[in-house]
């Protein structure tokens, strides 16, 4: 079976409000693990809208938060 992820995330979400956009992202960190390749097509919608400056301030968040964990 074929599955395109970013298809069905789409079609999941193309009606979400930002309340339900945030719980979705609440619910995949939080523990439901079944949802974090969701995140990987959200965090890719993010990037691909995002300033320039944007986008280095999410690589230096990224990086501070890589940098607490190890």
């Amino acid at each position: 079976m074929d599955i395109n992820i970013r298809s069905a995330i789409y079609a999941n979400i193309k009606n979400n409000n930002e309340e339900q956009l945030e719980a979705t992202i609440a619910d995949s960190i939080d523990g439901r693990e079944v949802l974090l390749p969701g995140l990987g097509v959200l965090f890719e919608l993010i990037w691909k809208n995002a300033s320039d400056q944007e986008k280095q301030e999410m690589v230096d968040v990224l990086a501070k938060g890589v940098q607490a964990q190890a």
